[in-house]
Order: C-alpha cells, then sequence, then structure tokens
C-alpha cells in the first residue's frame, strides 16, 4: 500500500472512471460482472477498511455495510437512482452520498424508443423467425405490426428522461399525452420549442387513450405496483407498455396475466420485478409477439457509461477531500 487513502469498487466499471481515482487513490476493484453478494460486500468491507465505496445500482448499501468499514468516509453509486442505498442511515452517520443525476436521460429514452418500435414492429421476432429459418418468402400479412407514426404516445412521468422521449415522438407526429404528480409546465414549454405538443392527464385517461405507455417514474412508495390490473385494465388491447424505470413500478403478475389474456398487445421491458428474471419465470413463458425483454440496459452506451464513472469518482474524490458532492444523493433526497 502507499499511504493513500483507499477507494472500493464492487463491479468493474469503465476504465475511465478508475483512471479517475488512481489519479489520487489506491484503488481495489473486484473482479467480473456479476455483482458481490451482501455478505461478501459487508466481508471486503471490513477486510480493507476502505475511505471510499464505488458501488452501483446492483449493491445494496444498507447499515451493515456501512458499518463495515471503521474508515468509510464516502459513498458514490454509479447510477440516477439511489433506492438501493439506505440514505437514512448514511446521513445518520455523516456518510455522504454521490449520484450520477442527468447523464444519461438521452441514452436511456433512445433505449425506450427502441423498446417501443421494437413492441410496435415485432422486430425481435421477425429476427428469430429468419434465425429459426421460418423465412421462405415475403407474404402480404407476414409479421404485421402497428404504426407508431400518428399514433398516440403516453408518457408517466414527465421528468428529464421522460420529456427526452416525447421529444423523440415530435419526428412521428405523434400526440403526447403526460401524466406526472402535477402539470409540468417547464417541460411543456421545453417540447413545445422541439414541436411537442404535450397535455397533462390524470393517470387513468392517459391510459385509456394511449396506444403507446411508457413509464419514467422513480421508485417510491407512491409509484411501487403503479401499474397493475386495474390500470393494465384501462389500456386499449392494441397497446405497447415500454418500462425503463425500475421493475417494481409493474405489478408482475398482473402483467402476466394482461400478456395471457390480451388485456394489451406488447409489453417491452428494461427492467422487471424480481431483476434478473430467472430463466424458469413465467413471465419469460410469452413469445416475442407479446414481450420484449432488454437486461437493464438503458444507460448501456460506452460514452454514458464512461461519464458514469467519472462523476462516480469526482463524488468520491469530493468525500474524501471533505468537500461538497458534486452530485449529492442526500442533497436531492432532502437529507442535506
Amino acid at each position: 500500500m502507499t499511504g493513500r487513502q483507499t477507494v472500493y469498487l464492487a463491479r468493474e466499471v469503465p476504465q475511465a472512471g478508475i483512471d479517475r481515482l488512481e489519479r489520487a487513490c489506491e484503488v481495489i476493484v473486484r473482479e467480473g460482472e456479476r455483482p458481490p453478494p451482501h455478505d461478501r460486500l459487508v466481508e471486503r468491507l471490513a477486510e480493507l477498511e476502505p475511505e471510499g465505496l464505488f458501488c452501483t445500482v446492483s449493491e445494496t448499501v444498507d447499515a451493515a455495510v456501512l458499518d463495515a468499514s471503521p474508515a468509510l468516509r464516502v459513498v458514490g453509486t454509479m447510477s440516477v437512482g439511489y433506492d438501493h442505498v439506505d440514505l437514512a442511515a448514511a446521513a445518520e452517520r455523516g456518510v455522504p452520498v454521490g449520484h450520477t443525476p442527468g447523464v444519461l436521460s438521452e441514452t436511456t429514452a433512445d433505449l425506450a424508443w427502441a423498446l417501443l418500435m421494437a413492441g410496435a414492429r415485432r422486430v425481435v421476432e421477425a429476427d428469430r423467425y429468419v434465425h429459426e429459418g421460418e423465412w421462405e418468402t415475403w407474404g402480404p400479412k407476414l409479421l404485421l405490426g402497428r404504426d407508431v407514426h400518428g399514433a398516440t404516445l403516453g408518457v408517466v412521468g414527465l421528468g428529464d428522461i421522460g420529456t427526452a422521449l416525447a421529444r423523440r415522438a415530435s419526428g412521428f407526429d405523434m400526440d403526447v399525452l403526460y401524466s406526472h404528480t402535477g402539470r409540468n409546465e417547464a417541460a411543456e414549454a421545453e417540447l413545445a420549442a422541439s414541436g411537442v405538443d404535450a397535455t397533462f392527464r390524470d393517470l387513468d385517461d392517459l391510459l385509456a387513450r394511449s396506444d403507446y405507455v411508457s413509464l419514467h417514474v422513480p421508485l417510491t412508495d407512491e409509484t411501487t405496483g403503479l401499474i397493475g390490473e386495474r390500470e393494465l385494465r384501462l389500456m386499449d388491447e392494441g397497446s405497447v407498455l415500454v418500462n425503463t424505470a425500475r421493475g417494481e413500478v409493474v405489478d408482475t403478475d398482473a402483467l402476466d396475466r394482461a400478456l395471457s389474456e390480451g388485456w394489451i398487445r406488447h409489453a417491452a421491458l428494461d427492467v422487471t420485478d424480481p431483476e434478473p428474471l430467472p430463466p424458469t419465470h413465467p413471465l419469460l413463458e410469452h413469445a416475442p409477439e407479446r414481450l420484449t425483454v432488454a437486461p437493464h440496459i438503458g444507460s448501456a452506451s460506452v460514452e454514458t457509461r464512461s461519464e458514469m464513472a467519472t462523476m462516480t469518482a469526482e463524488n468520491v474524490l469530493a468525500g474524501l477531500r471533505g468537500e461538497s458532492l458534486p452530485h449529492s444523493a442526500l442533497a436531492d433526497a432532502g437529507y442535506d
């Protein structure tokens, strides 16, 4: 060891973040793509006693983790969301927590739009059709999907990502509805400048009127199970549900029934509950005509993940210096 402060990385992350840390700290990285089991994370922190913890959305940072290293001075999570971190416990211990807001909005909106298009035009199903040798000729009724242009898009949660998604609808001449905790006039004005006339509706009305519904709410007590049986039954039988928010926002059992019984036409998911879905999970029994699932890749571009890693490193370094974090989850959650 060099006598410099130590930062433990619970996962391998893009090199840009590691390089930034290594200029000032001793960096120890847990090798491998899989997240550490909770008890192993606690063990390693107790063994290494690092001053900094660099984690991701896959690690639960609770009181046991925060107490494992008596030297711990800061936690940085490489994520916008921080529901996996016990912020109350961190605040009680005086341990600042950093996150990465803003950086992934456009990239996640890209993925949400890709899922919307895949669900509309049966892209995954068509790819499998070709790979399995079923493509013999062009057919007038082969793999018919639904138009996106001229359709109605319902955006549930008009924050940064929801606004970015709605902006993409301008090129498809879509009608855009949104639901939010209240009318978001700032986002409406931003979208109007891009040629999008976004209309505020309550959730029930939005679900009933929309051809495509895309979820962009944070995970809170209020949004857990936000889309359940009642809400899915409000949707049109030809509609597509897109979720790039959190898996727990949708009641998985209700969604399974909705797909089985045809309440909606398709679900396109980047997040699930549970996550990851076991290969034997009933939801995965649905054919690609009904279901598209991606493995939580909303922010997975080289550029965005590298920037997220660098932002997390900067948060950690600020905490180690005893400075205010550039992006404090505690402040954003009202603890500071």
